[in-house]
């Protein structure tokens, strides 16, 4: 009877211990799952891990250039207004400009105030030999001289350039003679023209001096309509034909170009000039040389971005 009360009581004393220690671990496990949830939490908010976010208002600043990667060879972007450059790759290299000599043509023709409305004609002298490329302007078409001049803008037609270098007063010679006294003029010292359309690689300049001549070309009102132009229909051998800008940009509505050309030859690549209106500011952007067909207006499209996001980063002002 004594030994079996001892044994009575000793499983007493051992049932009342039981629930304290299954207790005390219970609380020790809750207690380093709440450490570890603590631990995530602080290794959340490290500064070293708030470093490592992107910050947009960095990334978006006009000094920080290291995400604009375009595949322009050379590259100018400049603000019309004060002659800030923006961004500037291969700025001074001298370089094959293809068709964006179509607006110095352009200048130097208005800037002997002919009769626009008188009629010219394509003839044999307008065929390329120099590159073989072709035409629907053919042989003995007849246009108004502001229709070539359109067509030479808007479309790069080369026929046409020609014609009116042809026509000017003293013949095509001269014409050449006048466009380097106007380079001479802008002060575009690395600019060379050897012919009207842009067909032979010696016409050449720098992204520079073809931002000056962007500049200049846009004080002429019929430069910024016919470049700008998406479209146009023109009568060419009795019949109405359809014509259409080569920058495929001017009819993006998210774009406001006041100013375009484009140029394409073998040896100066892709090449695109523009006025363009970026965070309400007027903006010359120059692209030369860009491999792929679509290049150079993804570079356009690139800066364009670029621009914007640095003005979202600028703190409001006040």
């Amino acid at each position: 009877m004594k030994n079996a009360l001892v044994m009575l009581l000793a499983a007493a004393m051992v049932g009342t211990g039981a629930a304290p220690a299954k207790a005390e671990a219970g609380e020790k496990k809750k207690s380093v799952a709440a450490k570890k949830k603590v631990s995530r939490v602080a290794v959340q908010l490290k500064p070293e891990n708030k470093v490592r976010a992107k910050s947009p208002q960095r990334q978006a600043s006009l000094d920080d250039t290291h995400d604009l990667a375009l595949k322009s060879a050379a590259v100018l972007v400049q603000d019309q207004a004060t002659g800030t450059i923006l961004f500037e790759k291969n700025a001074s290299a001298v370089l094959p400009i293809a068709s964006i000599t179509k607006l110095m043509t352009a200048m130097v023709v208005l800037d002997a105030v002919p009769d626009l409305n008188e009629t010219l004609t394509i003839g044999e002298d307008d065929v390329d030999i120099i590159k073989g490329t072709r035409s629907r302007l053919r042989v003995g078409t007849q246009l108004v001289r502001e229709e070539m001049l359109r067509l030479a803008l808007m479309s790069s037609e080369n026929r046409a350039a020609s014609a009116l270098a042809r026509h000017y007063p003293g013949g095509r010679e001269a014409f050449v003679a006048a466009m380097n006294r106007k380079a001479q003029a802008l002060g575009l010292a690395n600019t060379r023209f050897h012919d009207a359309t842009g067909l032979t690689a010696a016409n050449v300049a720098s992204p520079r001096d073809l931002a000056k001549m962007v500049d200049a070309a846009h004080q002429y009102p019929l430069i910024r309509e016919f470049s700008t132009a998406i479209d146009g229909a023109f009568s060419i051998a009795g019949r109405q034909q359809q014509f259409r800008n080569t920058n495929t940009l001017v009819k993006n509505p998210s774009w406001e170009i006041g100013l375009s050309k484009t140029g394409y030859i073998n040896e100066a690549g892709k090449c695109l000039v523009m006025q363009a209106w970026l965070n309400n500011k007027p903006t010359i952007i120059v692209l030369l040389d860009s491999w792929g067909r679509m290049t150079r207006v993804g570079d356009a499209n690139r800066i364009k971005r670029w621009m914007e996001s640095a003005a979202l980063a600028r703190p409001a002002p006040g």
